[in-house]
């Protein structure tokens, strides 16, 4: 990887803030686009707009072919079978949401159980949680262990006592570990679980094929992708998604209306009801194109080094704890620093140009399992550079100065 001719690809990467060059360390939040991505967007609207699957007009079939090429992209792109089993989304989270509500009109009795860990993002505790609440089923929780990973004891002794359905990250957003997803959905296919995998923080960072993971559900976001916002992919298993009701009614998703009863059309669109994000989807094979010219090869390797680096740098400041450990993590490092609030050093890094996170992650249950009110989140991707870890550690080392 040549970093510097790819982060001449992001223009946003030549800002100042606060008169400080950029160090741009909040990408588990959303990644900046390159500009690919961004003339992408441009020429849709200049060239090609016009709503899809309505119109025997030049300008609709030519988005609709588009539309059509980027589910196409999305599904080589995670080792999809068909076509038909990627539903496009506005994102992780609406694709969380069609899985459960599905599971909680049609599948989901009282008396069934479903898992989460303790480390979900709200998108998959909550949804899962609610569709729990709606259907009389039993919400369960895998916690996780020491160094951040998932405890698959009390995963096996959950499935022995009989899983409807498990959904656990690919990576944790707060603690970067990457979960033996493959594993895991072994142990639980033999125990007549599904499982689904939110895929957020894992398309950007790993290498994914739904395929010979086996996984019942896929869900992932193109904006943590080097894509456009308000898309996402779902990925379903074809006799599961022709199982689950729509999520939502309207336009392009019926095959027949009368006055009685409405029928639904095939996979995928029953679940793409209404005009989707047409612009967003079509720019999402321009970062997936993106992606797949690096590489995972180089981008793992470079982001393992990053990775390393920065653990080994942050724990040279007094006081520091980090999260979870180094073995098995992806992009995300969380930590806080001794008699420091989280927030406050956030605010200082602001001033010097550094971007972090700072709060609960949208993670309180991982929160309260910590005992922790919220952490320092530094993220990484494929733009980043050892010298903007080295920004990171002097800002954090100023803050530590102006706060203690």
């Amino acid at each position: 990887m040549n970093i510097q001719d790819i982060r001449a690809q992001f223009p946003i990467l030549q800002e100042k803030v606060h008169g400080k060059p950029l160090v741009y360390l909040d990408n588990a939040a959303t990644t900046q686009k390159p500009e690919r991505v961004i003339d992408c967007i441009t020429h849709y609207y200049k060239h090609l707009n016009s709503n899809i699957h309505r119109g025997v007009h030049f300008l609709s079939q030519e988005a609709t072919q588009a539309w059509e090429d980027a589910r196409a992209a999305a599904a080589r792109f995670m080792g999809a079978g068909e076509n038909e089993q990627v539903i496009l989304t506005k994102g992780t989270t609406e694709a969380i949401n069609l899985v459960a509500s599905g599971y909680a009109q049609a599948l989901l009795k009282p008396g069934d159980r479903v898992a989460v860990s303790v480390a979900d993002h709200h998108s998959n505790f909550v949804t899962w949680q609610q569709a729990c609440l709606r259907s009389g089923a039993e919400f369960r929780i895998i916690p996780t262990l020491p160094d951040g990973s998932l405890d698959l004891d009390a995963l096996d002794k959950e499935l022995k006592q009989g899983l409807k359905l498990l959904s656990i990250p690919h990576i944790s957003n707060v603690l970067g570990i990457v979960n033996p997803i493959q594993e895991i959905i072994a142990r639980a296919h033999r125990a007549g679980c599904r499982v689904m995998i939110d895929g957020a923080q894992g398309v950007a960072h790993v290498p994914v094929n739904v395929g010979d993971l086996d996984c019942d559900f896929y869900a992932w976001s193109g904006h943590k992708a080097y894509g456009p916002t308000g898309i996402g992919v779902l990925y379903g298993k074809r006799e599961l998604l022709e199982a689950l009701p729509p999520y939502q009614f309207g336009g392009e998703m019926i095959a027949d209306v009368d006055f009685q009863q409405t029928t639904f059309a095939e996979l995928p669109f029953k679940f793409e009801a209404g005009t989707p994000p047409i612009a967003e989807a079509i720019a999402l094979k321009e970062s997936l194109d993106f992606l797949s010219e690096i590489g995972f090869d180089a981008l793992q390797k470079h982001e393992s080094e990053l990775i390393t680096y920065a653990f080994n740098r942050l724990n040279e400041i007094d006081g520091m704890e980090i999260y979870g450990g180094l073995a098995n993590r992806s992009g995300v490092v969380s930590f806080n620093i001794k008699d420091v609030y989280h927030y406050d050093a956030g605010v200082i890094l602001d001033q010097l140009g550094i971007a972090v996170r700072t709060g609960h992650h949208c993670a309180q249950p991982l929160m309260r399992h910590l005992n922790i009110p919220g952490t320092l989140r530094c993220s990484f991707a494929c733009y980043n550079t050892p010298s903007e870890v080295d920004a990171l550690v002097e800002g954090v080392g100023k803050a530590c100065s102006m706060l203690r």
